[in-house]
């Protein structure tokens, strides 16, 4: 089992099975509904989007930490014929942006790329994204499995799950990730009753009063309004 297939286990099991997109609701219902979460940011506060455009204009990493970065994430999560790699979806730039969302992960996150380059000089005589892509593996694989590695290896260890937790959440976070993993989550629905051959089955049907106060189909995108005394208004 490839890294990427093992992360999808891990994933899927943490947030359960998708639910499949109802045949009523359409492409054209799940555009609009991005678009109004678009129009009014949905869920964040002034002050929450100005801290994130001050976080966002901030760099942390230094160039060559963001190259070792670049390359980590693309170790854990690599292109394949299903989509692309961590890096073609912005994972860096996800780590980047925690770096100082998350101040506490600098020093263990900057310690742990040091202790790589310090390895890959030991072993290579070369940093780590110097070295040629076998020697990057043959290193990782040395902290990629707690279980497996030496006790010497334990701060490496304990960096590569750092770091493969934070490339694992940037990926299937994103659209292309949650696309991967086939999850679609909880939609909003248009449900027009029981239907009428079932209802004749059993003798049953629905009033007049209840037809003409159900949300019907093409009723469906409009905002409902309410006159003062509760009543929903009609066009």
């Amino acid at each position: 089992m490839d890294r990427r297939e093992h992360l999808k286990l891990l994933i899927t099991g943490s947030i359960g099975a998708g639910f499949l997109i109802p045949p009523s609701f359409s492409e054209e219902d799940l555009e609009t509904s991005k678009k109004i979460i678009q129009d009014t940011l949905y869920g964040r506060t002034e002050a929450e989007r100005q801290r994130d455009e001050q976080l966002h204009s901030e760099t942390f990493f230094t160039e060559h930490e963001q190259k070792t970065v670049e390359v980590l994430c693309d170790i854990i999560i690599p292109a394949d014929e299903d989509s692309g790699s961590a890096t073609d979806v912005g994972v860096p730039e996800f780590i980047e942006f925690m770096m100082k969302d998350a101040p506490y992960m600098q020093v263990p996150t900057r310690g742990g790329l040091m202790w790589l380059d310090n390895q890959s000089k030991k072993r290579f005589n070369k940093v780590f994204i110097e070295s040629s892509s076998s020697d990057q593996h043959k290193l990782i694989d040395e902290i990629a499995y707690p279980e497996e590695a030496e006790p010497e290896m334990e701060y490496g260890v304990r960096f590569f799950n750092h770091m493969r937790n934070l490339t694992a959440t940037g990926f299937f976070t994103t659209k292309e990730g949650i696309q991967y993993l086939d999850y679609r989550g909880n939609h909003s629905n248009l449900w027009d009753g029981v239907p009428r051959k079932t209802l004749e089955k059993h003798g049953l049907s629905y009033d007049q009063k209840t037809l003409n106060e159900t949300l019907k189909a093409e009723e469906y995108r409009k905002v409902a309004e309410w006159d003062d005394e509760g009543n929903l208004i009609r066009d």
